[in-house]
Parts: C-alpha cells; structure tokens; sequence
C-alpha cells in the first residue's frame, strides 16, 4: 500500500499498464471524494452533457476509461453503456451503482476483447491525458464502433499536443467524419490553484 492517498499528480507520473493497475486499485474507494469531489472534477459531466447535444439516446455507448462511473452518471436516463476500464477495483465501484449493461476489463494499449462494430457511441473522459492513453487506441475503438457511430471523447490539452493526437486525427480523415473540437476547463473553481485552469480538448467526429 502508498504511503499516503493517490492524487492527480501520481496519476499523471503513471508510465506502463501495471502502473495504473496498482495506483487504481489503491484509489478506487477513495477516488471521488478524495479527487473529484475536492477537485470540482467536471470533465466528465461535461462530456456528457456533450454526447447528450449531438447523440442522445443513441447507443449502446461504450465509457472507455470509465473508473467509477463519473461520466455515465451523467448521461441521459435510459442510455444503455458498457464501461470499459483497466482497473476491476474500479470497475467494482462503477458496478455498484447500476448505471452499466456490463463492465469489462481491459487495456487500451492492447487489442480489445470486443467484436466488430458493437458500439453505436464511444465517450471517454480523463483515460487520454498524462501518464494515461495515447492515440494509437483510436484505432481498436473505431474497430469496434458502428458505421456512424458518434464519438465524444476528452483529452488533456497538454496531452494531445505531446502525444500527436492532430497527427492521428488526420491519418484518420478517412475513417471519420464531422471533426470537431471543443475546449473545455477540466476543474471547476473549486480546484487547487495548480491545476484549475487545465484545459481538454473535447473531440467529436462519427465513423464514416
């Protein structure tokens, strides 16, 4: 066990799946009253709130990343998701609160334990920032989506620029549709003065 209470800048120092196996399943009782709570995390709520603009009730929606359910939480009443994520201490949490269809364990640097074109909605919100996710898992989720299937994922600014994500994007130009962009604030006023001004690109496009 660490010494102290996960936190923000332990997840970003993350390097390699087992990295977030073991920091997740340490934090995964604690993440969102130690976290999101103290931190007015609101990525998720408004990523949600921007699926629900341009996809509500379109599904079934797969919350990549979706630790304990912070952004289904926030979904249109009725949607039917699926919660994907790396840590099953995590997941255990999300489970608990009856939002999912189902969870299911798995790495996003790996080949997803899915079939071709399941998803009719891919959302994800704080799994391709700092430490975490890098583009080339784009390709294993369009893999799985439908033809037309609506995409809203957040990506730390900082992240996307580091990690080439514009580069990906327009590898893609032919995979996708309707690009867009979105800058949010990942914090609300409520954040330490470090970290509450951090931007995320929010990134919208269908799957042609």
């Amino acid at each position: 066990m660490p010494d102290k209470s996960p936190d923000l800048n332990a997840a970003y120092a993350l390097e390699t799946p087992e990295d977030n196996r073991q920091l997740y399943a340490d934090w995964a009782q604690s993440y969102e009253a130690d976290f999101a709570n103290q931190m007015d995390y609101q990525m998720p709520r408004l990523v949600a709130a921007i699926y629900d603009e341009v996809a509500k009730g379109v599904g079934p929606v797969l919350d990549v990343g979706a630790g304990t359910g912070l952004l289904a939480d926030h979904l249109a009443r009725g949607s039917v998701v699926d919660a994907l994520d790396i840590s099953p201490q995590m997941l255990e949490v999300a489970a608990d609160k009856g939002i999912y269809r189902k969870t299911l364990e798995a790495d996003l640097t790996q080949s997803l334990p899915l079939g071709d074109g399941i998803y009719g909605g891919v959302v994800s919100s704080g799994t391709f920032t700092h430490g975490h996710v890098g583009p080339d898992a784009l390709d294993e989720l369009l893999r799985v989506a439908q033809s037309g299937a609506r995409f809203v994922l957040g990506v730390n600014a900082e992240h996307f620029a580091a990690r080439g994500f514009a580069d990906k994007f327009a590898a893609l130009a032919g995979q996708i549709t309707g690009y867009e962009q979105r800058m949010i604030h990942i914090y609300g006023k409520g954040a330490d003065a470090d970290h509450r001004d951090d931007l995320a690109c929010v990134v919208l496009f269908r799957k042609t």
